[in-house]
């Protein structure tokens, strides 16, 4: 009997997808380089309630084995690796059928693919998964990009299969082609800016106000009753309450080597920030504090050199329950600046790209399944519904309110950390962000008087329009034609 859908790329992330669309009752064939992850993936169908998957034994038959038109996922590394995977499934697969990459791709990858492949008839869709392997397997967040032919032969499979939340399942039709890989990239940048903001806060918990794990992990556990609500605070809580099974002693947090790892993702998005001319400054902040915690051996030499303020708790008083309180409120606002970046750099490429993705859909999109679910998610969806023009979410009336409503304690937070000589880019990232986007008038005015000055950059006036340059010294001359001079401005 042919098998409603294939899947190719048996790591844990693509065994745990083909066994979740199984347990929905679709029937899946599976493919792999290596026969014993095929074997694997089909002992565990069985293991887990004799589910309707099946193996193959090479390429060729596992294209063989699926209904017509063909609908293959591919779950390989990203790169080259999908590329040689796509040769393959190709030399069997046939006009009409559809390729769908649930690998975390570059985009631009993904729009070359699909217009190779369109020469062939074969429909092409990046689709960015998140949840990690336990979303995989019970219910992750989909964002598909693609022909829309294509989504509407995948969409029962996709829409029975993902997360599902109050207002349906987590995965819709984002976007042509390209589109489904960016925002689920976009995601991930978002996903770097929360952890490290959690971090931050972790660190001032720890180094200021001197807590416990077991204090800390009650503090995120109580906080994710909250507004904070989210996967990542949850996580937080259990992460900092495990105690270590290695050595019997103390918590496993103190034992994890503090040197954090990546995949790409993140770098892309602030590449991609750049490109589309958005700040995003607590992701960018977020980045760079990878790549500093990567030194660690020259962290360790520079802690013998470089000193800190070393002050105490009688040259800068602290009070917990108070600190407490604005640590949360601090964590909130800097958290929904750091979404307003992310969603601002989608709207750049769509509106670059003419993809017309809706944000408000993302934020639907996110709310289940994946790594940044959260509470927060539903306002940031309920606004861009209210106004889907909304040049910057944080000038959303209920969301403006909030982040006013915190800027006290925000600041609070800032000012203790500086004083306590803890680094907290992100959190201040996300203030600086507040604090230049709510200003009228911001200190670029002297900046473009500089590039005038050595460069005849030209500026404008706020009494008239128009384009000017000043002769700032005798030794200025005449720069001639004005507009040659902007030309090539972005």
């Amino acid at each position: 009997m042919s098998s409603d859908v294939g899947l190719y790329g048996l790591a844990v992330m693509g065994q745990n997808f083909a066994l979740n669309m199984a347990s929905h009752g679709f029937s899946v064939c599976v493919g792999n380089r290596s026969p014993a992850k095929v074997e694997l993936t089909v002992n565990r169908a069985k293991e887990e309630g004799n589910l309707p998957l099946v193996g193959s034994s090479d390429v060729e038959d596992f294209v063989k084995q699926l209904s017509k038109p063909r609908k293959v996922i591919i779950l390989v590394m990203a790169g080259k690796p999908v590329d040689e995977t796509i040769a393959l499934l190709t030399q069997y697969m046939e006009e009409g059928d559809v390729i769908v990459d649930g690998g975390n791709e570059w985009f631009q990858n993904t729009l070359r693919r699909s217009k190779e492949l369109e020469v062939k008839g074969i429909h092409f869709v990046g689709m960015g998964i998140s949840g990690g392997e336990e979303g995989a397997r019970n219910g992750p967040s989909l964002m598909p990009g693609g022909p829309k032919v294509a989504y509407d032969m995948i969409e029962p499979i996709l829409s029975k299969c993902a997360a599902q939340v109050n207002d349906g399942p987590c995965t819709g039709y984002v976007g042509p082609v390209g589109a489904g890989n960016y925002v689920k990239m976009i995601h991930n940048g978002i996903e770097y800016g929360d952890m490290q903001l959690i971090g931050e806060v972790y660190d001032i918990m720890k180094n200021v106000l001197k807590l416990s794990n077991e204090e800390m992990a009650n503090i995120f556990a109580e906080w994710n009753k909250s507004e904070l609500d989210c996967y990542l605070i949850e996580i937080t809580s259990q992460i900092l309450a495990k105690k270590d099974d290695v050595t019997d002693e103390g918590y496993v947090i103190d034992y994890v080597l503090d040197k954090t790892g990546m995949k790409g993702t993140g770098r892309w998005t602030i590449q991609e920030a750049a490109e589309r001319s958005v700040a995003a400054p607590t992701m960018a902040a977020s980045l760079d504090a990878r790549y500093i915690s990567a030194r660690k051996d020259e962290r360790v030499k520079a802690s013998t050199i470089l000193k800190g303020p070393d002050m105490t708790s009688a040259e800068i008083p602290v009070h917990k329950a108070q600190l407490l309180d604005d640590l949360k409120a601090a964590l909130y606002a800097s958290k929904v600046c750091s979404y307003a970046q992310g969603l601002g750099i989608i709207k750049g490429c769509s509106d670059d790209m003419s993809w017309n993705v809706n944000l408000s859909e993302c934020a639907r999109l996110w709310k289940g399944g994946c790594i940044i679910r959260a509470a927060l998610l539903q306002k940031i969806q309920d606004a861009l519904a209210r106004d889907n023009k909304l040049p910057n979410l944080i000038l959303d009336p209920v969301i403006a309110g909030e982040l006013n409503e915190r800027t006290a304690a925000w600041r609070r937070v800032i000012v203790t950390a500086i004083g306590y000589g803890v680094a907290t880019p992100a959190l201040s990232g996300s203030l600086n962000y507040f604090d230049s986007y709510r200003r009228a008038s911001l200190p670029a005015n002297l900046t473009q008087a500089q590039r005038d000055f050595f460069g005849g950059h030209t500026y404008e006036r706020t009494d008239r329009e128009g384009v000017f340059h000043t002769a700032w010294t005798d030794a200025h001359k005449s720069i001639g034609d004005i507009s040659e001079r902007t030309a090539g401005n972005i």
